[in-house]
């Protein structure tokens, strides 16, 4: 459930407010039973609607409050899919010294509702080859069969061999899989039947394609408000 949920209301001035539902002592038999829908939440400012009004209208965004928190070698807040790609990133970006190639790094926009940054971004540079950055699902939690955990904490970044939007090139995983070895970098590999990230917006849009894979980072709970990674991945 979302009841109580602390929110931000990003407005003419930020909002702290809390997303609310019906109580559950007045709920029917029927109400309790069925999945909640997005109509049925509403976000409580504590205060009269002409005073909000003042600072909110139709189209501002909101985000879940959540700070960022350390709990044991993890750290945990709301989304880490994607902070986590931005930070490994910038530190990439920092570390490249010498290189053979032009090298870009993006920071793409709107994943979550088509691959519509990457998709752009991906016309305007032509990559020859790409990696997408992103998370991936560890469902490393009791009750989870093999087959279902996709990776789990602390046994390495993943090498992605699929998911339901990109089968990544065969050259490009095997490539990966050889520098890893090389390195003594661990690894896991990654199949994962639904979800899809960045990746096939490199590899299709790119005019002619271009050979892409992935580096996927480990993270349980995802899209929850207490996403978890562990620093080692």
């Amino acid at each position: 459930t979302l009841t109580a949920q602390r929110v931000i209301v990003h407005g003419k001035k930020d909002l702290v407010g809390v997303m609310g539902s019906k109580p559950i002592h007045v709920m029917t038999p029927e109400e309790r039973n069925k999945s909640p829908k997005t109509t049925d939440f509403f976000i409580d400012m504590g205060m009269p609607k002409s005073e909000v009004e003042k600072y909110i209208e139709v189209g501002n965004p909101i985000t879940r409050e959540r700070k960022l928190i350390e709990m044991g070698n993890c750290v945990n807040c709301k989304s880490i899919d994607n902070r986590v790609s931005v930070f490994i990133l910038i530190e990439m970006l920092r570390e490249i010294k010498d290189h053979p190639y032009d090298i870009y790094g993006v920071f793409t926009v709107q994943e979550e509702v088509g691959i519509r940054g990457a998709n752009v971004a991906t016309q305007e540079v032509q990559p020859d080859f790409g990696f997408g950055l992103d998370t991936t699902i560890a469902y490393d939690v009791p009750g989870a069969s093999p087959h279902e955990k996709i990776t789990e904490l602390g046994k390495g970044a993943a090498i992605k061999v699929m998911d339901s939007s990109t089968i990544c090139d065969y050259r490009m995983v095997e490539y990966m899989k050889q520098t890893a070895d090389k390195y003594k970098i661990e690894y896991q590999l990654e199949i994962l039947a639904g979800g899809g990230t960045d990746t096939s917006g490199i590899q299709r849009f790119t005019p002619g394609g271009s050979i892409a894979g992935a580096v996927s980072i480990p993270t349980r709970h995802i899209h929850q408000v207490i996403e978890m990674a562990d620093k080692e991945d």
